[in-house]
């Protein structure tokens, strides 16, 4: 497991194939931060992957943002971890926004479930 700090929070590689995303406190996430964000895991990760979004803290996108972000065609499945409504449907909320290329993801409430959904993907 390797631990990794980005401008806009940090990344955990917890397999080969597998990274854990948690964004920092308050970041307002934009284009050149979703760049970063995509040449890291193009670098550093074994394609196809999948991504685990642990939510712990509040943040936001910008438009722009939104439509790019999770666009690599490498990425085969994204779990999210939502601890409170709010953020649960925030998540559904920018899994509607409109790109290039559908996401395959699901919304979890634990973590251990969305890793275990993510690991039974891969199989």
């Amino acid at each position: 497991m390797s631990k990794y700090k980005l401008s806009f929070g940090e990344i955990i590689i917890l397999k080969p194939n597998l990274a854990e995303v948690i964004v920092d406190n308050n970041i307002e996430m934009d284009l050149e931060m979703v760049g970063e964000y995509h040449e890291f895991l193009l670098s550093k990760l074994e394609h196809p992957f999948n991504l685990l979004i642990n939510k712990v803290h509040q943040y936001t996108y910008t438009f722009e943002a939104q439509q790019h972000l999770a666009t690599l065609a490498q990425i085969g499945s994204m779990a999210v971890v939502a601890y409170s409504s709010v953020t649960k449907k925030c998540t559904e909320s920018l899994v509607d926004v409109p790109r290039p290329m559908p996401w395959n993801i699901k919304i979890f409430s634990d973590r251990r479930l969305a890793l275990d959904w993510l690991t039974n993907t891969q199989s």
